[in-house]
């Protein structure tokens, strides 16, 4: 199970459409920050700093490649997230199925009745 701080890490970083962005480049392919940079309308520094929020989600990291850092996806910190999700899903599926099975043991009763 994610610690409940490294959840709100995950979450509150991907709540910003700039990172969820950049999240969608690095999956395409590993990117240096000048050329994920270069997609936006800010500063190298600016996308620099939202890269950092990401790498301390541990969503992505970053590699030397001579002068470049390489940012890369981290794929084990979207598969924890995804279980903590898939926790939920099936409670909801659950919940559901007794529901749907309420309303049809009801529904044989008014036919009944």
């Amino acid at each position: 199970m994610v610690e409940q701080a490294s959840l709100n890490s995950i979450f509150g970083s991907l709540a910003d459409p700039t990172r969820r962005d950049i999240l969608a480049r690095v999956y395409e392919r590993r990117q240096t920050i000048t050329q994920l940079a270069k997609n936006y309308k800010m500063s190298f520094a600016a996308t620099a700093k939202h890269i950092k929020v990401l790498e301390n989600a541990k969503l992505v990291t970053k590699s030397r490649k001579g002068k470049e850092q390489v940012v890369a996806i981290n794929g084990k910190t979207f598969e924890q997230a995804n279980d903590y999700l898939q926790d939920y899903a099936r409670l909801l599926d659950s919940r559901f199925d007794q529901l749907e099975s309420l309303l049809e043991k009801d529904g044989e009763e008014l036919r009944c009745g």
